[in-house]
């Protein structure tokens, strides 16, 4: 098989592990940034064209869309979507896991596990959205944030009313969630590819630090979940039509919820702490696809 990943730096580690796990199983791979891809549209014959060149014998590719480049990433995978190319995740299903009020209204909807969160475009009772989520402390989430960037603890209700004020005032668009307190600064992280949770892993904030993000000093290490946590993982994953997913959790009193699910997981900390293939995984699972013959997977959303 042919294999692109579009990725904007072949160096980054989840790259170069996609590019060498299908090598090794004798696939040939090639790196596209996809923000310099051009798409081509004429009756009948969507084309791709990448530094001037036409791409084509393309049999899967694996998106490794950022969230700054997501519209015209998923334009790009759209466009290999329309030349019968398999995608390990479709350009809908990463579209709505990005949306982070859309994911939350479909996992809510489905009776997935989740922090209470208010979303409001007013200013004439915050007292009464901070209420809603259990009084303070609460989270003040931007819903453009990523990597724990723009996710704010608000300690007490003056802070709040502050915060929340200010974010109206700039006109950002945020959610206020409930502060998940025995979570005790820490999340559960599972990999899911193809409907299967490959490896889990426990993430814990530094000290004094609420968000267990690893790119905020946060640390990991290998967890074996429970059958509750694997189901919500897979449902939250399936909810959001992704083959391939990094689904982000909470320990609660009221049992596993969920945080986010990310699209474009990173593969060094999970690999790192688990010491499993996920890389490999990922090149399995579209062996499996080009094998038994490309056929759209079904979503709940």
């Amino acid at each position: 098989m042919k294999i692109a990943v579009l990725s904007r730096n072949p160096e980054l580690y989840s790259t170069k592990r996609i590019v060498e796990a299908a090598k090794q199983r004798g696939h040939e791979c090639v790196v596209l940034d996809h923000l310099k891809c051009t798409m081509l549209n004429e009756p009948g014959k969507p084309r791709i064209f990448y530094k001037g060149e036409e791409i084509t014998g393309v049999d899967a590719i694996v998106p490794r869309i950022g969230s700054s480049a997501t519209f015209y990433g998923t334009a790009v995978v759209r466009q290999f979507e329309m030349m019968k190319t398999f995608s390990v995740n479709s350009s809908v299903s990463i579209n709505r896991s990005r949306d982070k009020l859309r994911s939350l209204q479909i996992f809510s909807r489905h009776d997935i596990g989740i922090p209470k969160t208010v979303f409001a475009n007013h200013t004439k009772n915050i007292g009464e959205l901070i209420d809603q989520v259990g009084g303070v402390p609460c989270v003040i989430k931007l819903l453009q944030g990523t990597q724990g960037i723009g996710v704010v603890l608000a300690e007490t209700d003056k802070v709040a009313k502050s915060i929340i004020e200010a974010f109206f005032g700039l006109e950002a668009s945020f959610l206020v969630q409930e502060f998940i307190k025995e979570a005790g600064g820490a999340d559960i992280r599972c990999f899911v590819v193809n409907g299967r949770v490959v490896g889990a892993m426990k993430r814990q904030g530094k000290e004094g630090e609420f968000r267990s993000n690893l790119h905020r000093g946060g640390s990991a290490q290998v967890i074996k979940i429970t059958r509750d946590e694997r189901r919500t993982a897979l449902l939250a994953a399936r909810a959001m039509g992704l083959n391939v997913a990094g689904v982000d959790l909470l320990q609660s009193s009221r049992g596993p919820l969920i945080l986010e699910v990310n699209s474009s997981p990173g593969l060094e900390g999970i690999e790192g702490a688990t010491k499993v293939d996920i890389a490999g995984k990922i090149i399995e699972f579209i062996e499996s696809k080009h094998k038994g013959g490309y056929k759209k997977d079904k979503i709940l959303g």
